[in-house]
């Protein structure tokens, strides 16, 4: 069975070990002086580093180089989130330490423990059988995982200040539209049709809950022992107060099923035999949440339209020479693929 390994960092995207090993021994009690830095090798957005101090396992996020720190990638928010959520969600990491000077590695960081476990990322990890009885389990349980987060306290425990409900939707759509055009770099005509679907047919009835913004199955972390079940969960980065249906929406979009564009499925492993489909997802998540989910389409749309802005932006710094990540170099064809996935949700009035 395999779990993830980190690897060797990365060229142009070093950490000055001596730096932080100063900075470490200067603010954190526990820490002796013995480091050691490596890379995890996977995500797209956030750069993730394995950090051994003094025989134990910490990991350290800070933003991918030439990211506008300013309009996301915030380090400080993303600690606080996994701050808050110590006090009644037991499967958010647990935060070490936030650092906001810019002086010591380049940009904001912060360091969280480490949980060891599963993680399914574009293939199923080495010497480990995902059958058809297991993925079946993986989604139910995945989905009760968002149905959990959603129905999350959120006056007591300080969550609430994490966000704006009134006008989330709106104030969403608007943002994911500037920042596409913003990132551009390509002509596509979906992505064009649409964001101009999308800021007309804002649904006027909106839910409040706290919701991950980013929930799909690489972002889950499953127990060793029983991989149905899952222990953590990562990447908190856009965790807000917001509609949970526009949560649920990007999930689905995530969601590819065998037929969807082959430019999506190293994303995610819902294509494969077992999983649900995206009619089962929204099911299940009914069921689960003792809710029936209004405008579909839009959450739905919305999400593959939010996914393919996300890795324009991506492949919009890569185009412009801040991360030499051969990954990157085709991610165009995934944008291209969100667009036409939410064009034929239009076109069909349906997911």
């Amino acid at each position: 069975m395999s779990i993830d390994k980190p690897t060797s960092i990365r060229k142009g995207e070093e950490l000055d070990s001596l730096k932080l090993k100063a900075y470490l021994k200067a603010r954190w009690s526990n820490f002796k002086g013995n480091l050691s830095v490596e890379q995890f090798p996977f995500g797209f957005s956030n750069l993730t580093y394995f950090i051994r101090a003094d025989g134990k396992e910490y990991v350290l996020r800070r933003p991918p180089f030439g990211a506008n720190i300013k309009g996301g990638h915030d380090m400080e928010r993303e600690f606080n989130v996994l701050s808050r959520l110590q006090h009644g969600y037991p499967k958010a990491p647990k935060p070490i330490l936030f650092c906001e000077d810019e002086k010591v590695l380049g940009a904001p960081f912060y360091l969280m423990e480490k949980v060891t476990g599963i993680i399914l990322r574009n293939k199923a990890p080495k010497g480990f059988n995902l059958n058809e009885e297991l993925m079946r389990k993986i989604s139910a349980y995945s989905i009760e995982t968002l149905v959990e987060l959603h129905a999350l306290e959120l006056e007591k425990s300080g969550l609430l200040e994490m966000g704006k409900p009134n006008g989330y939707v709106n104030r969403q759509v608007e943002g994911w539209v500037n920042r596409y055009y913003k990132a551009e770099t390509d002509k596509l005509e979906a992505m064009d049709e649409v964001a101009d679907w999308l800021q007309k047919n804002i649904p006027s009835q909106q839910q409040t809950a706290f919701i991950h913004n980013d929930f799909k199955y690489d972002n889950l972390v499953l127990c060793p022992k029983d991989p149905a079940k899952v222990i953590a969960v990562l990447d908190w980065e856009m965790a807000t107060i917001g509609d949970p249906y526009m949560d649920l929406g990007t999930s689905l979009a995530y969601w590819c099923e065998a037929k969807d564009d082959d430019a999506l499925k190293p994303f995610n492993l819902t294509w494969m035999p077992g999983n649900f489909t995206r009619e089962e997802v929204i099911e299940y998540y009914q069921q689960k949440s003792a809710t029936d989910v209004p405008d579909l389409l839009f959450y739905y749309v919305f999400g593959a339209f939010k996914i393919g802005v996300i890795v324009q932006q991506i492949y919009a710094r890569y185009k412009k020479g801040f991360t030499n990540d051969p990954r990157f170099a085709h991610l165009i064809h995934v944008v291209k693929a969100c667009g036409k996935n939410g064009v034929k949700a239009l076109e069909k009035g349906r997911i």
